[in-house]
């Protein structure tokens, strides 16, 4: 059974994605999406709301940090799911201080591989790898 916060990041990046395909309303989204995986009995509420909050917040600054690690990769290049596991990754990675960097990158590239492509993965290991050394 995934943790509560494994559950609050899926949902988060949930959000970002439908933020970013329909122009969804990020309360509503965010919602629906805790909802939908069990609610607050299942998901860290707050916790996922902190990351939503944050990416939108802290856009500008996350998406030059990818774009800084992936440059043959623009971000509207990426799929959307990669692109938003992206950026719910590096905003804990850069903006947070409360998981270490081997656990969030660990959850990422294991949300990838359930939500993403084939190679979304490699593919957020490589970026997030890049931007946790950057880091310290």
């Amino acid at each position: 059974m995934p943790s509560r916060r494994r559950l609050a990041r899926v949902a988060a990046m949930q959000a970002v994605f439908e933020i970013q395909v329909r122009a969804a309303d990020q309360d509503s989204s965010l919602s629906m999406n805790m909802q939908e995986l069990g609610g607050a009995a299942a998901v860290d509420t707050s916790f996922a709301k902190s990351l939503l909050a944050g990416v939108l917040k802290e856009s500008d600054t996350i998406r030059n940090a990818i774009e800084q690690n992936a440059p043959e990769w623009p971000l509207d290049r990426m799929d959307t799911i990669t692109r938003s596991i992206l950026l719910i990754g590096a905003y804990e990675l850069l903006c947070l201080k409360d998981a270490p960097p081997a656990v969030v990158m660990n959850e990422a590239i294991d949300i990838a591989k359930e939500y993403g492509t084939a190679e979304s993965g490699k593919f957020v290991n490589g970026v997030l790898n890049a931007l946790a050394h950057k880091k310290n």
